[in-house]
């Protein structure tokens, strides 16, 4: 069974740092675009950041404080998060990408920011 198995998140306050993991299993993914995604209590899902062939892909809001970093060997992408703020609060998703789009994604991972 293809399948993405996000872990790392928690509850960390302001300024905190967390590294969420994705943990790809039944296929292969070396090859892929890996992304990872967030949606807030209300709000829309957004792009937070890719990596594949060409490098990698920030929004600007988590420039300089995000990054994004896969080991190909253990099948497994990272998002390390450091200087988190209060709006960086949401449940963080992995998705890996197929053509113009993304075909599988995880489960999610709560991430609280909090004073």
């Amino acid at each position: 069974q293809v399948q993405l198995v996000e872990s790392g998140g928690g509850l960390v306050q302001i300024g905190g740092s967390l590294r969420l993991a994705c943990a790809a299993s039944g296929g292969t993914f070396s090859s892929r675009t890996m992304a990872w995604f967030r949606r807030a209590s209300g709000k829309e899902r957004e792009f937070v950041a890719h990596i594949n062939r060409s490098g990698t892909l920030y929004r600007d809001s988590v420039k300089g404080r995000f990054t994004i970093s896969r080991d190909n060997a253990k099948n497994t992408v990272y998002l390390q998060m450091d200087s988190l703020k209060p709006e960086d609060t949401a449940v963080y998703y992995c998705a890996a990408g197929a053509g113009t789009g993304y075909d599988l994604w995880g489960q999610g991972t709560q991430v609280t920011v909090s004073s």
